[in-house]
């Protein structure tokens, strides 16, 4: 009894699903162009088709048991979809609809890296690969970077990205170290004033007691420094009269050396003279050659002639 009543239940159900279908509208059919669609909440729900096969495949291709071929050809619907999908996005847009496209999904290897593949295996740009599809003997090997290769750098490429700053040159051009160095130098600069102001003043005192012939007596807890300071004093007066007394010397011996020619100096027609023969033996030794020159030497010899 049981068995009859699965059955009969079972045909009662098929009855059923065939009233049913026949109370439905007959299946609409995507139009085979995106450009005959009129209607943008039509190209919406066609997208939207689009999407779910493309899901349902890409679930399906996920499987490695598939075999070559099986994945090969789902890897190949799928991308007839994807270009299929991008038909209805651009006739969506000229509908007046948002853009889909600035969010469209990037290609990506086995660990998940987005890369790009503009036209992989010579089956047209933008051909893509999923699921196990990219794990498939010719296909892993787009997929695989090559190794690195670490070239060693040279001299000039260590050297060129060296600039001022690697030295500490701009080290202050921010502020920073200006602001923290100022207190520091303001109280440097106050203390070598205060002391250049205290050494002029003992050296004037030691030049005034120089001058006039005395003794300067010094307190006994500043003794070393206003000691170099008075030497130093007297050793600049002694030098300062030194050099005066050399260059007043130096000057009186200029005004009394004369100077004397001890070799007799040619006038201005001897001068002329020697310069047209230079010029003439110039012109000579341009004009003629050396055996014709010493032929007419051997002439002017035989006939006594000096000119």
């Amino acid at each position: 009894m049981a068995r009859n009543e699965e059955k009969a239940q079972s045909m009662l159900n098929r009855w059923v699903d065939m009233k049913n279908e026949e109370k439905r509208k007959p299946k609409e059919r995507r139009p085979y162009l995106a450009s005959e669609c009129r209607d943008l909440a039509e190209a919406h729900k066609w997208r939207s088709e689009i999407l779910r096969e493309i899901g349902v495949k890409v679930t399906e291709i996920q499987n490695e048991g598939l075999g070559e071929h099986r994945l090969r050809d789902l890897n190949d619907e799928i991308n007839k979809l994807l270009r299929e999908r991008v038909h209805w996005e651009r006739r969506i847009v000229e509908l007046g609809g948002p853009n889909y496209t600035k969010h469209a999904a990037k290609m990506t290897d086995l660990e998940g890296n987005i890369i790009d593949v503009p036209n992989p295996s010579g089956r047209g740009p933008g051909y893509r690969y999923f699921g196990a599809a990219k794990k498939l003997p010719g296909v892993r090997e787009l997929f695989e970077k090559p190794p690195e290769v670490k070239k060693r750098r040279t001299r000039y490429e260590i050297y060129k990205r060296i600039d001022a700053s690697y030295y500490g040159y701009r080290d202050d051009e921010d502020g920073i170290l200006e602001k923290l160095e100022a207190p520091a130098q303001d109280d440097m600069r106050r203390r070598a004033v205060e002391e250049l102001e205290r050494i002029k003043a003992i050296r004037s005192e030691a030049m005034k007691m120089v001058k006039s012939g005395e003794v300067a007596s010094v307190e006994p807890t500043a003794a070393p420094a206003v000691e170099v300071v008075l030497f130093e004093g007297v050793e600049d007066v002694v030098e300062e009269e030194r050099r005066l007394e050399m260059e007043e010397e130096l000057e009186r011996t200029k005004v009394q050396q004369e100077f004397v020619a001890h070799v007799p100096l040619p006038d201005d027609k001897e001068i002329e003279r020697m310069v047209v023969e230079k010029k003439k033996k110039e012109l000579l030794s341009k004009y003629m050659s050396e055996e014709l020159m010493e032929e007419e030497q051997e002439a002017k010899e035989m006939l006594n002639v000096n000119r």
